[in-house]
């Protein structure tokens, strides 16, 4: 009895929506309890409540840890989402979910019980149903401000990204708040945060992004995840399920 972790990258067709897709089934008999960390991700999952039916909802942005018990026996898909998608295939604000998630209409998400079966038949109905939306042509502004936010992992200056997409800091801004809840400045921090795991789950201790320096790094991990970044290394009880996720994935890549 174990508790089961998979993740996929997305094709390079979706891949300016879609930063991953996962799976996590609980088979160890037991509730576990879990903390969930910012990681500038936007949340789409799908949960079994019994053996016949499933629950869509979304999650918004999570800027602080929020604590959640995973129940036996759940099954859950998710697709984690990068920001564009927001306006362009959900075409709605997520600033109400900031910190939260809501039950969605399954009208364009429409899963089939073969759907869900396996991780690669969700991987592939959620790629399906995302490339069969009609999309308005991307605004160039934000296409570009999105892949220099990502290429950057976070590290990278409101005043830089303004300069570089022709687009004042103060409507980014805006922008920002008014769709995700959240400003610009606080949404890099938060993917350079995120950004950050995959060096913590390794024991490195030290900033590898673009932190002020130790004692600011430490501040910024501790602001987000409430431990220092050696108690979430040694992630005891593996209460934090992105470090358990990033480690089983490291495992499968070596």
């Amino acid at each position: 009895m174990s508790l089961i972790i998979q993740s996929a990258l997305p094709d390079i067709a979706i891949s300016h929506f879609v930063h991953s897709f996962w799976m996590l089934e609980n088979n160890t008999g037991k509730e576990i309890p879990s903390t969930l960390l910012p990681n500038g991700m936007v949340d789409l999952a799908v949960m079994n409540i019994d053996a016949d039916n499933w629950e869509i909802s979304i999650r918004g942005l999570d800027t602080v840890p929020s604590e959640v018990n995973i129940p036996i026996d759940a099954k859950m898909y998710s697709i984690g989402f990068k920001l564009l998608a927001v306006e362009y295939l959900f075409g709605d604000s997520i600033k109400d979910v900031l910190n939260d998630g809501k039950i969605i209409s399954d009208t364009i998400w429409q899963f089939k019980k073969s759907d869900l079966d396996t991780f690669e038949n969700f991987c592939f109905k959620a790629a399906e149903i995302i490339k069969s939306i009609f999309i308005e042509e991307i605004d160039i502004r934000k296409k570009k401000l999105f892949e220099m936010i990502y290429s950057a992992e976070g590290s990278v200056t409101v005043t830089e990204l303004s300069e570089n997409v022709f687009w004042s800091s103060r409507q980014i801004n805006r922008y920002f708040n008014q769709q995700f809840g959240i400003s610009l400045k606080g949404y890099c921090n938060i993917l350079r945060f995120g950004s950050s795991f995959k060096h913590i789950s390794k024991g490195k201790l030290y900033p590898e992004q673009n932190f002020t320096d130790q004692n600011h790094f430490i501040k910024q991990i501790k602001k987000y995840s409430g431990v220092t970044p050696k108690e979430l290394s040694k992630n005891k009880d593996n209460r934090f399920m992105d470090i358990v996720a990033i480690i089983k994935a490291n495992s499968k890549n070596d």
